[in-house]
């Protein structure tokens, strides 16, 4: 008999970052007014949905994005430090204005020079992996039904990319991942069946700072 279990990656809403800074794993990033907005209707959107596990990032950003899902399911949101920001060396520091930020300084060029890598941050493999490992564990809790887990715009967008056999570079701008975005992955067992993806709060800004 199949037994279809369908595992959400919920990207968290928009942040408050007047600073445009690339915020990455820094503490103190909390979400924007709208941010909040994005996150009840994140939640909104699974209304009549069989979610029975809900875990998030350990990062306050999305933590909050879980919490109107929490408090509609009546879950707990478990914390799983697998599906935190991907490390980044350009965290902290601006990433537009004043002549492009971090990337128009020659002293940052050398942190540029293997985007397959890539070279200024986590390895996409061992994003790829870690992330890989979370939704398997979030899937065999919730069998049967369905699971979500926030996190953050590369880490799902990297997972989405292994699960599909694509290449790991890409141009961040062309990422399908927008603010409190849904990207579902369903098995029949422990078979995958395929990916879909959702923006319950709309499409984000292409210019919004990548990462982020």
């Amino acid at each position: 008999m199949s037994e279809r279990t369908t595992v959400h990656l919920l990207r968290h809403g928009e942040v408050h970052n007047p600073g445009k800074v690339l915020y990455g794993r820094l503490p103190g990033f909390r979400l924007s007014s709208a941010g909040e907005g994005m996150a009840r209707r994140a939640a909104a959107w699974f209304d009549g949905h069989d979610v029975v596990h809900l875990v998030s990032s350990p990062l306050e950003r999305a933590r909050q994005t879980a919490q109107p899902l929490a408090d509609a399911t009546g879950l707990r949101v478990g914390i799983d430090d697998r599906l935190i920001e991907a490390g980044n060396a350009f965290e902290g520091m601006a990433v537009a204005g004043g002549g492009a930020g971090v990337f128009a300084a020659p002293r940052n060029w050398w942190k540029l020079r293997n985007p397959f890598r890539p070279s200024w941050g986590e390895p996409y493999v061992e994003i790829a992996a870690r992330m890989v490992a979370a939704v398997e564990a979030a899937r065999d809790a919730a069998r049967g039904h369905e699971a979500v887990l926030v996190s953050h715009q590369l880490p799902i967008w990297t997972t989405r990319l292994h699960l599909e056999g694509r290449r790991f570079a890409h141009d961040p701008r062309r990422r399908e991942c927008a603010l409190a975005s849904v990207t579902s992955v369903t098995y029949d067992g422990d078979r995958l069946l395929g990916v879909t993806y959702a923006e319950p709060a709309g499409a984000t800004d292409p210019d919004a700072v990548p990462g982020a």
